[in-house]
């Protein structure tokens, strides 16, 4: 109609309706690369269907339904009762049943079991962020729960199980359970030794009585809890069941929930506990030898969820920039925005390589693997998470003004981007636990010079890091306060190493250029002209 104020062109549809998984060439190749021939076509199968539902319009809606209802708590029922139960919007049980029937808490006992999860968690986590917290403490827990056989036998079968049961009732009613996990206090934080919770002993037999508090209780409507406290033998692990055998509820006082910067959908409680059931979780004074497990497969997790939501950033920023058209052509063969692209383009790839490398190295169990994470789950943690905020950042400008408003989904990623640096370890964490495997356990070392060697004499950028890595780690003097170098330098080698071995050239040659040979900035878009950046972009590109 003449003289309309409101036709609508040149909008970017939305990036729905198209396979997540599929979509994603990096994560793909992995998958394939790490999975057997025997298992090849039944794991590519699961994680595509995975990848269906999570790029559906219905369940992207789940998402942005749950992070704009958040979590409210109930400490009493209309009759003075206390409860302390968490009410979640509908859209946040939904998106949790479909993570727990995924196999997100299903991987100890399957073949290629954390590989493949490790490439759901990457996918679904692309959804909505929260609901990743109580699937990873729940896959967590394992590990810890095996130190006491009687226990695991209890619980495990619960925890694996891909069926999602919300309702508060005894565990050994339930086809499934969830776990969360407490171990900071409000005066220690990561010094965990500095606890004052109190362990009391009630018979011989393993139980507890606790009292004390917890700063931080992650997924607190969980059924069980791995939780830290002081026993008379020193610092020990317990397990806090929700609700005890005989069907009455455990004293689990919920203070208040955080109110946080992101992860909107998800709940993190202040918790106090007053007389308080327990069993005890391997041997007194132990207790972070105990959970040390647990610890080391949710930073694992950090990694997998940082890489997760770097990789819908780039999706939706080459989404927007494949349609809309600026000064007379697509905005993605602008040689500037292209650049742009291209850069986040191989930070994205480097994260999912990297995570999925140490998801097969845990899958494999063999003692050089495990030296190897043992160096290279902190290093990555460090820094995939780091890298997580700028890229996100950038993302959202890659969009301009609509990557600053709500609807775009931006917002909620740039939200959520530093979290998985902060929790289970913050940066300083990570690089001292660096050293600690520099310093205290030399088979990790060796494990990683192993691994990045494979690749030495493919490109001179590569070998050049190497070498100055060398020289750095020969004079340790003042070590500490380099941790945080040497945890960078160590992340951007084993990528580099890997990208060199497995990514297509043109990926390669832009990281090692940039990350490795020092010819980029400080910004992304820096990176070298004459580079093929369209092909890099190209194969970023989420075919909706």
């Amino acid at each position: 109609m003449a003289g309309s104020t409101h036709s609508v062109n040149n909008q970017v549809p939305p990036l729905v309706g198209y396979d997540v998984f599929s979509a994603d060439r990096a994560l793909t190749a992995a998958v394939e690369r790490h999975v057997g021939p025997d298992l090849r076509d039944e794991v590519l199968g699961e994680l595509s269907a995975l990848g269906r539902t999570s790029g559906s319009a219905q369940v992207q809606e789940w998402g942005a339904q749950a992070n704009e209802n958040p979590p409210r708590l109930r400490t009493h029922d209309r009759y003075g009762h206390r409860i302390d139960e968490v009410e979640f919007h509908p859209s946040w049980h939904r998106l949790l049943g479909k993570g727990v029937s995924a196999g997100l808490t299903a991987a100890w006992d399957r073949p290629a079991g954390h590989l493949r999860r490790a490439a759901a968690f990457l996918v679904w986590t692309q959804v909505e962020a929260g609901n990743g917290c109580p699937l990873s403490m729940t896959h967590a827990a394992v590990p810890a729960l095996r130190t006491d056989p009687d226990l695991a036998a209890e619980w495990e079968p619960r925890l694996t199980s891909m069926v999602y049961d919300r309702e508060l009732r005894p565990a050994h009613l339930k086809a499934g359970a969830l776990f969360g996990m407490g171990m900071t206090e409000k005066q220690g934080g990561s010094d965990v030794r500095a606890n004052t919770t109190n362990a009391r002993p009630l018979a011989e037999d393993g139980t507890y009585e606790l009292t004390g508090h917890k700063w931080f209780c992650s997924a607190p409507m969980s059924d069980g809890f791995l939780v830290l406290a002081q026993a008379p033998g020193g610092l020990t692990c317990f397990l806090v069941p929700r609700v005890l055998a005989d069907g009455t509820r455990n004293v689990l006082l919920i203070q208040r929930l955080k109110d946080k910067l992101g992860n909107r959908s998800n709940a993190s409680a202040e918790v106090e506990f007053d007389g308080t059931w327990a069993r005890r979780v391997g041997e007194e004074g132990r207790g972070v030898r105990t959970i040390i497990e647990m610890v080391a497969a949710t930073r694992l997790d950090c990694v997998l969820g940082s890489a997760g939501l770097m990789r819908q950033a780039v999706a939706q920023a080459v989404h927007h920039c494949t349609y809309r058209e600026v000064f007379g052509g697509k905005l993605v063969d602008k040689p500037l925005m292209r650049n742009v692209l291209a850069d986040l383009a191989i930070e994205s790839e480097a994260a999912t390589t990297l995570a999925l490398r140490l998801a097969a190295a845990c899958d494999d169990g063999g003692e050089q693997e495990r030296a190897l994470l043992r160096i290279a789950v902190p290093a990555a943690k460090y820094w995939v998470t780091k890298r997580c905020p700028p890229v996100a950042v950038e993302a959202a400008e890659c969009l301009g003004g609509n990557g600053y408003v709500e609807e775009s989904g931006l917002p909620r990623l740039v939200r959520e981007s530093p979290l998985n640096s902060i929790w289970e370890g913050a940066g300083n964490v990570q690089a001292l636990d660096v050293l600690r495997a520099l310093q205290r356990e030399p088979g990790a070392f060796d494990a990683y010079l192993r691994e990045v060697g494979q690749a030495r004499g493919a490109d001179h950028r590569l070998d050049g890091a190497i070498k100055n890595l060398l020289t750095e780690l020969a004079d340790l003097d003042g070590v500490e306060g380099r941790a945080r170098r040497l945890a960078e330098r160590l992340a951007l080698v084993l990528q580099g190493s890997l990208l060199v071995r497995f990514a297509p050239p043109e990926v390669a040659d832009a990281f090692c250029a940039a990350r490795l040979g020092g010819d980029g900035g400080a910004a992304f878009g820096t990176l070298p002209h004459s580079l093929d950046l369209a092909s890099v972009v190209e194969r970023a590109r989420p075919v909706a």
